[in-house]
């Protein structure tokens, strides 16, 4: 069994693997004061150590990844991948500096190429709305960095006095009948409309259509919304982590 390991800003995705298939998957909010023996001790209500084979780990937290080698080291017994400079990827970088590449967009890159050819769009919803896009040569050409569906909620309930962080969901009618349906109508509409409106920009640039591919915890926020997404792939930055794992490992 492989695990692979998605440790964002505010959540931490783990996605169990035996071969190519995702067998089971799960959760939990980031703490970034976990310790290795805090890791092990969460992980073992989840996870039979002695069934692992390796483990592979991006991390968007660098604090963390020393403690998820101790837990490797201590807890599970078996070799951890840190996905960073230096790990084959497969995957030409037409980044400026590759190294400023946060190795779970180049996983996302990776795995939409695997699955959907190129070219492509992966649209990750997380902390940042992150658009990243694979040339039709397979290439990562670079992307787009947005502010996040839950930043920008949080931002505003703290800057209006007024105004109130709302449950994000659609919302009776785009015209708002009252604060709240205000509010989601703002959010809902306008991050589908900030998706759709970069993506078509993406595929003018790239003067060729491309699949467009959304993943991500928020994902399911605005997705029905969203005109130009061509397919859901909720656990794509496990599966490319996987694919670089068994690259970097054969």
């Amino acid at each position: 069994m492989l695990l692979a390991i998605d440790v964002g800003n505010t959540q931490t995705v783990f996605g169990l693997f035996d071969g190519d298939v995702l067998t089971e998957q799960f959760r939990v909010g980031t703490n970034r004061t976990h310790t290795g023996d805090e890791l092990g001790v969460m992980l073992r209500a989840f996870v039979e150590f002695e069934r692992l084979e390796g483990i592979v780990l991006t991390s968007s937290v660098p604090q963390l990844v020393r403690e998820y080698e101790a837990f490797a080291e201590r807890w599970a017994g078996v070799d951890l991948l840190v996905l960073g400079p230096g790990v084959s990827t497969g995957m030409t970088i037409r980044y400026d500096d590759p190294r400023e590449v946060g190795p779970d967009r180049i996983a996302n890159a990776v795995a939409a190429r695997a699955r959907h050819g190129a070219p492509a769009v992966v649209v990750d919803f997380g902390t940042s709305t992150n658009f990243d896009v694979v040339s039709a040569q397979g290439e990562f050409l670079g992307g787009v960095l947005a502010p996040g569906i839950e930043i920008s909620v949080d931002a505003l309930a703290s800057r209006a006095a007024q105004l109130m962080k709302v449950q994000l969901v659609r919302p009776r009618s785009v015209i708002g009948k009252n604060t709240v349906e205000s509010l989601q109508s703002g959010i809902i509409y306008g991050f589908a409309a900030q998706v759709d409106g970069i993506t078509e920009r993406i595929i003018a640039e790239l003067g060729t259509p491309a699949t467009v591919i959304a993943t991500g915890g928020l994902a399911p926020v605005v997705l029905e919304e969203c005109r130009l997404i061509d397919v859901h792939e909720p656990w794509l930055t496990l599966i490319g982590l996987r694919l670089m794992f068994e690259r970097n490992t054969a």
